[in-house]
């Protein structure tokens, strides 16, 4: 008779394997029962691509806008009050702003640690780069290290400058000349 030997690895690496090969055979059944039970599963009576039940989702076409023209948030009177005062056979006048960009200062005075923040609109100037100029005291206007992105037409952003005095700040759209109005700030 041959010989017996006991071979503990080859017997633990054999139940290993069979005891993985069982536990994955169970799992991806229990995945597809539970896929077709949920109803993720694919139907064998339904083609591919169409829809099984009634659409969720409903998109209408498309249809061209008309634009106001003016801004879309006002803050004079409430709307019954505007339409008293106004008379109804004359044109509803837009003013513009004597500049094109609006630029407004979070404080008038600020520390020399403290930032400064500044904020603006530019209607009609989606998506433009404002470089920021300030002029301390009589100096020629100087372009600040900074630059500003337009979006929804505002911006928004912090200065600080070790600089004291009274500094006068303004933002610049280079690719289309304009200028915003200046604002003074007295600084440290």
């Amino acid at each position: 008779m041959a010989e017996q030997r006991d071979r503990p690895v080859l017997t633990g690496l054999v139940a290993l394997v069979s005891v993985a090969v069982v536990v994955g055979l169970l799992t991806g059944l229990a995945a597809i029962v539970g896929t077709r039970v949920i109803g993720l599963g694919g139907e064998s009576d339904s083609s591919a691509g169409e829809p099984r039940g009634q659409q969720s989702l409903y998109l209408p076409d498309p249809v061209p806008t008309e634009e106001e023209g003016g801004p879309l948030v006002t803050l004079a009177g409430t709307p019954t009050q505007q339409a008293e005062e106004q008379d109804p056979s004359e044109k509803p006048r837009i003013e513009k702003p004597k500049k094109a960009i609006n630029l407004a200062a979070g404080a008038t005075s600020v520390s020399g640690e403290e930032q400064l923040y500044l904020s603006g609109t530019y209607p009609g100037g989606e998506g433009s780069i404002l470089d920021i100029e300030y002029k301390i005291n009589d100096q020629p206007w100087r372009e600040f290290n900074l630059d500003v992105n337009v979006s929804g037409q505002t911006f928004a952003t912090y200065v600080y400058t070790s600089n004291a005095g009274t500094i006068k700040w303004r933002m610049w759209d280079k690719s289309r000349n304009k200028r915003s109005n200046e604002v003074a700030v007295k600084h440290g």
